[in-house]
C-alpha cells in the first residue's frame, strides 16, 4: 500500500476546525452576554470583533504554515 500526499493538508484542516470552533464559542458567548444585559452591547461588541480577528488570524497563519 503506497500512500502519497502532503500531511500539511491535514494540518490546515485541523487549523480550520479550530478556527471554526473558536468563532462559534466567541459568538455564542456574545449572544449570551447581550441577551442577559442588552445595555452592554456597545461595550462588548468591539471585544467580539477583536476576538474574531485574532481567531481568524490564527486560522490564516495555519493555512500559511501548511503551504510552507
Amino acid at each position: 500500500m503506497d500512500i502519497t500526499g502532503s500531511l500539511s493538508v491535514i494540518g490546515y484542516g485541523l487549523a480550520a476546525i479550530g478556527g471554526g470552533i473558536g468563532v462559534g464559542l466567541i459568538f455564542a458567548a456574545y449572544m449570551q452576554a447581550v441577551s442577559r444585559q442588552p445595555e452592554t452591547q456597545r461595550i462588548i461588541q468591539p471585544m467580539l470583533f477583536m476576538g474574531f480577528a485574532v481567531v481568524e488570524a490564527l486560522a490564516i497563519l495555519g493555512f500559511v504554515l501548511a503551504l510552507l
